[in-house]
C-alpha cells in the first residue's frame, strides 16, 4: 500500500463530491429556466461537464492504482450520473479513503488518527 494509491483515491473522493454538488445545482438551474427568466444552463452545463470529464479520469486513476474489480467503478459511475447519489458515492469513497491512507501507514482502518481510542491513548 503506497501514498499516492490513497492520494488517487481521495483526489478521486473529492472530485466527486463537487462534480455531485454541480449536477444538483444544474438541476435547479433547469428547473428554474423553464419556470422563471433565469438561464445560467449553458455555464452550469460546461462547468458541470468539465466535472464530470475530471471525475472520469480521476476514476480511471484510482481505478488503475488500487486495482478494484470491475464492479466498484462501475458503481461509482453508475452513482454519479443519478441525482443526489454522488452523496452517497462520496461516502463510501470516504470510508474506501481511509482504509487506503491507514494500509499507507502500516496501521489497521479503525487505528486511523481521529480513533476516540487512540486520542485517549495518547492523551
Amino acid at each position: 500500500m503506497d501514498v499516492k494509491t490513497a492520494s488517487a483515491v481521495r483526489r478521486f473522493r473529492l472530485v466527486s463530491f463537487v462534480e455531485a454538488v454541480s449536477f444538483v445545482v444544474l438541476l435547479a438551474a433547469s428547473v428554474l429556466k423553464r419556470t422563471t427568466d433565469f438561464n445560467a444552463v449553458p455555464v452550469l452545463g460546461a462547468v458541470h461537464g468539465f466535472l464530470f470529464v475530471l471525475f472520469c479520469l480521476f476514476l480511471l486513476d484510482a481505478w488503475n492504482r488500487t486495482k478494484w474489480s470491475l464492479g466498484r467503478p462501475v458503481l461509482y459511475f453508475v452513482l454519479s450520473v443519478v441525482p443526489f447519489a454522488g452523496f452517497y458515492a462520496e461516502r463510501l469513497l470516504k470510508a474506501e479513503e481511509e482504509r487506503w491512507v491507514a494500509a499507507a501507514h502500516g496501521r489497521k482502518a479503525q487505528d486511523a488518527p481521529g480513533d476516540r481510542d487512540e486520542q485517549a491513548v495518547g492523551a
